[in-house]
């Protein structure tokens, strides 16, 4: 029934990179199925690859009987020992080889089909162990077909899926054409693996840099985080675990040629590489790049930055539709609130004049509280004053009054707002 079984199991492993014992299982399995078929689910049977002699054998099992009363499970011990072995004894378990030839058309075609499935089967949990493993990494392949706006690539033993949601919108693709892409999911589904590719991934930018920085593969230089909105401009932040490696030149490479290969890639998509600093007021600043940012105001407990840039800056480092400062933010991590000098002025002329109602303050000690982050009466009623008489010139008890009086201006001013009389 399987002429050359042993070359046909050999070449099978090597072609579809099955392992050899999955095959042989199968095939047992097959027979086995087969036998059933012909001789009922009732009898004992077992199947084996004898390796030898290349051929799966089936065994059906016979209990020695000195009277026979289940033809189909039980020998007679004259015909026990007449035919198969002298020396049976009752109560003993006879294997007799039964010829596959005898199977029937029928049998045969289950076996062959069950054998299909199988060796399918294993192709499948290879393919989702192979690309589980590569989960991500980048994938190469060809454009296959489209369903449904999704597109199939080929990726030679598999096929992968980039959905419409993965997709750079202003990219178009025909089939036959070669397509780079990230493995960011790998499932397992009744029809087998399912392979999800990305091109709007941040992790397919960094999977980009990666092969085209050298640095970065051999660990020398970490990408510390990456925001993009796919198609029209990402930003990378970049830090060196070697001094003498400048981290952004690096990745920028001779005369911009690395970066400019993974900007081919992604299409004209515009990438700014930011140096990561431990400062985080630097590195926000270096995130609103290329917009060049005067002071920041820090606060640590809402994690939130005030940034103050030149006039002629503000529509830079917000960018279009808000895009620069909110890439910054998802680099960071750090709430920005970007203000041009003159707002920032106009808002600190308010709080000058505020702060100046209190005794004792004046413009010089109005400007050395707004260098300390106390920029509004609200700011300097809720002030520690041990905090507050740290600085020069104010002593604990001037504190303790300013704050005092802070109070009853901010009450007094809630009070008129009502429309109460004092």
């Amino acid at each position: 029934m399987f002429p050359e079984l042993k070359r046909l199991i050999e070449q099978m492993g090597k072609d579809r990179g099955i392992d050899r014992e999955i095959i042989v299982k199968a095939l047992e399995d097959a027979m086995l199925t087969a036998a059933r078929k012909k001789l009922g689910p009732e009898v004992e049977l077992e199947a084996h690859y004898n390796d030898e002699i290349g051929e799966i054998e089936v065994f059906q099992f016979k209990m020695v009987m000195e009277k026979v009363l289940d033809p189909g499970n039980q020998i007679s011990l004259v015909e026990a020992r007449k035919s198969f072995d002298e020396e049976a004894e009752p109560g003993d378990s006879l294997g007799i080889k039964i010829e596959t030839s005898t199977f029937g058309r029928i049998a045969v075609q289950t076996a062959k089909q069950i054998i299909i499935q199988r060796v399918k089967d294993a192709e499948r949990d290879n393919i989702y162990e192979e690309y589980h493993t590569k989960k991500g990494e980048l994938a190469n392949g060809f454009v296959q077909r489209f369903e449904g706006g999704n597109i199939i690539v080929n990726l030679g033993r598999a096929e992968g899926i980039i959905p419409v949601s993965e997709q750079i919108f202003k990219e178009t693709y025909k089939r036959g054409e070669r397509i780079r892409a990230f493995i960011c999911e790998v499932k397992k589904i009744t029809k087998g693996p399912q392979i999800i590719l990305s091109r709007t991934h941040p992790g397919f930018l960094k999977a980009l840099f990666e092969v085209e920085v050298p640095e970065i593969s051999e660990g020398l230089i970490e990408i510390v985080n990456v925001s993009r909105e796919p198609g029209k401009r990402s930003k990378i932040s970049v830090r060196s675990r070697d001094k003498d490696i400048d981290p952004v030149g690096a990745c920028v490479g001779m005369r911009g040629t690395r970066v400019q290969s993974v900007v081919q890639e992604l299409r004209g998509e515009k990438i700014d590489i930011v140096p990561y600093a431990e400062d985080q007021a630097r590195y926000v600043c270096s995130a609103l790049s290329p917009a060049k940012v005067n002071r920041v105001f820090v606060d640590e407990d809402n994690r939130a930055m005030e940034v103050i840039v030149p006039d002629d800056q503000l529509s830079l480092a917000i960018g279009r539709n808000g895009q620069n400062v909110r890439l910054a933010v998802k680099l960071t991590g750090w709430k920005i609130d970007v203000k041009s000098e003159s707002a920032a002025a106009s808002k600190a002329d308010e709080g000058f004049q505020a702060l100046m109602k209190i005794s004792g303050i004046g413009e010089v000690t109005a400007e050395r509280l707004f260098k300390e982050g106390l920029k509004s009466l609200a700011m300097l009623a809720a002030a520690d004053s041990e905090q507050l008489a740290a600085i020069p010139g104010v002593g604990e008890k001037t504190a303790a009054i300013w704050i005092q009086e802070a109070g009853k201006i901010i009450d007094q001013e809630v009070i008129e707002k009502k429309g109460v009389p004092a």
